[in-house]
């Protein structure tokens, strides 16, 4: 954990409890000068000023409390001071979840001291209102949390929260998960959330027209249905940042609410609703909000600004309210692109996930049947210029090669049923690689590796495909076998050691290794990957064990 810093804050206003009045000390007696002189008068003059002074002073503090603040003696007296204490506390729901800008100044556990990170989780329970705070910790990404009377203002991308906390301020937020990266964020759209509090006792909410201060509620959502707000800006349009930096946080932070929450989206895009309108409708039973065009005032009792993340491709159940994990989220993706019955089931129904073992060869012809190994294809970069002679190596290995050339347009059913019913798929290090999340549990991604993206391959989809359950086997390409090689020379800096390129930056290294780079893979390394491969699935597939447990008995 972080160490708190507490920042300098002013004294709290006196009470008539003790421990909120700052008490002066006592006057010092006064010194004998030195040979004992002086007269009686002068001591007494010498005792008198520092009397006096502490009288003026003491008389002005009285005046200066308010008179709310004064409690009558009575037999109520401490329910009253209680009172006040809530009401100081009642002030601190505007709290950062960045450990550097706590002030914790005397708080009790109530729900105004809690962290914001348990209102966004759902661990703080539903009795407090006027509750905002935002969770700034994370580096991916910033999240807020509003609860009370919610309303949106499409013309300015404003988020109102009526009768919010005193001494609350407003919260500026871009509601995409790459925090980190500046150029990116500032494409972003910014929603402005603004505290608006609750008027005193003695004032009035009306203005001098006679209509109600507050915006008219154009759409009323159902009281206990919140509204996650989030951008499909940013790098949406390439598939893998639409599953780790959308979907998947998405997941992580709607899932909970089992369908009864309203996406409210910026940047919207009809096509991102038409690919993954499979997916929400999973998670949630409401309309998608297009925050931007939509110009009517919605109103919700609690709202999310931002989304939840938790790695590349990752869900960690030890930060889940609930436990699930990317199996669990896997299996939301097999109930909306296949083509089964399930498949219409509503968002309130829990996806079941994969079985372990994929279906390709029936129990029966398992000795004759070939399991199904699909190749992903590249055209404009890191393509694999030998790929006939990879397909045969893939049938010689044992394997029944099926060739994808993925397009923008393909359907995602069409390719969560290649995969899904697949023993093994093969790729050069890209985008596609992210849709090893339709693969079953116990089939083999096989990843090709560019030189100069070692680090990439594992860490965007090497280590989330062995969380997912998968055996992940990987062909390191060569110097010789990198058309960089041929470019720059196979003894350069830029082959032999990408490490001087990388040190450069992100897009430096992108610049050369991901979008100037093809490889003609080694066959006869090749074909020994492909044979751990085939032996792995000998081991793990459902008609192994089945022909062991019958040998057995």
């Amino acid at each position: 954990m972080m160490q708190q810093h507490h920042k300098p804050s002013k004294p709290p206003a006196p009470t008539c409890c003790s421990s909120w009045i700052r008490r002066s000390p006592p006057p010092s007696p006064p010194h004998k000068k030195p040979g004992g002189g002086g007269g009686g008068k002068g001591r007494y003059a010498c005792r008198l000023v520092p009397l006096l002074v502490l009288t003026v002073y003491s008389v002005f503090t009285v005046l200066r409390i308010p008179s709310s603040s004064l409690v009558v003696t009575t037999a109520d007296s401490g329910s009253e001071r209680v009172e006040r204490r809530e009401d100081v506390e009642a002030l601190k729901t505007h709290l950062p979840s960045n450990q550097n800008g706590l002030e914790a100044r005397e708080e009790t556990r109530s729900a105004a001291s809690l962290p914001c990170s348990a209102f966004i989780n759902g661990e703080a329970g539903h009795g407090e209102e006027g509750v905002l705070c935002c969770d700034r910790s994370h580096y991916r990404s910033d999240v807020c949390y509003l609860r009370g009377d919610v309303r949106t203002d499409p013309s300015t991308s404003t988020v109102l929260l009526y009768g919010a906390p005193r001494g609350s301020s407003p919260e500026k937020v871009r509601p995409y998960t790459r925090k980190f990266e500046e150029s990116i964020m500032s494409t972003i759209d910014e929603v402005t959330i603004v505290p608006v509090p609750a008027p005193a006792p003695n004032a009035t909410s009306v203005g001098p027209d006679g209509n109600n201060l507050r915006r008219r509620c154009d759409v009323r959502h159902p009281p206990g249905v919140p509204a996650v707000v989030f951008s499909t800006g940013g790098y949406t349009g390439n598939v893998y940042h639409e599953f780790s930096d959308g979907l998947i946080p998405l997941f992580i932070t709607a899932q909970r609410f089992a369908g009864e929450v309203v996406f409210v989206v910026l940047e919207y895009h009809y096509w991102w609703l038409g690919r993954y309108g499979a997916v929400l409708e999973r998670l949630t039973n409401y309309k998608v909000v297009d925050f931007r065009y939509d110009r009517r005032v919605h109103c919700f009792s609690e709202m999310i600004v931002g989304l939840r993340i938790h790695g590349e491709l990752v869900v960690d159940p030890k930060l889940m309210p609930d436990g699930k994990g990317i199996k669990d989220f896997q299996a939301l993706l097999h109930q909306g692109y296949s083509r089964t019955p399930s498949s219409s089931s509503s968002a309130s129904q829990p996806p079941v996930p994969l079985p372990l073992a994929p279906p390709s060869r029936p129990c029966p012809r398992a000795a004759a049947a070939k399991p199904k190994l699909v190749i992903f294809i590249r055209k404009k970069n890191r393509v694999l210029l030998n790929l006939p002679h990879v397909v045969t190596a893939c049938r010689r290995a044992g394997f029944a090669p099926h060739v994808m050339n993925l397009r923008r347009q393909t359907p995602l059913p069409a390719i969560h049923a290649a995969l899904a019913s697949a023993d093994a798929t093969v790729a050069v290090h890209g985008a596609a690689v992210t849709h090893f999340l339709f693969m079953r549990p116990g089939s083999v991604l096989l990843q090709i590796v560019p030189v100069g993206l070692d680090w990439a391959a594992d860490a965007f989809y090497g280590k989330p495909a062995q969380q997912l359950g998968l055996e992940y086997l990987e062909y390191k390409v060569a110097p010789e076998e990198s058309s960089l090689a041929a470019e720059y020379g196979l003894n350069s800096t830029v082959v032999r050691d990408p490490s001087v390129i990388s040190s450069r930056g992100w897009w430096e290294m992108k610049k050369v290794y991901m979008d100037r780079q093809n490889v003609t893979v080694n066959i006869k390394r090749f074909a020994e990957v492909l044979r751990a491969a085939r032996a792995h699935l000998k081991n793990t597939t459902a008609c192994a064990r089945g022909g062991a447990s019958a040998a057995l008995r």
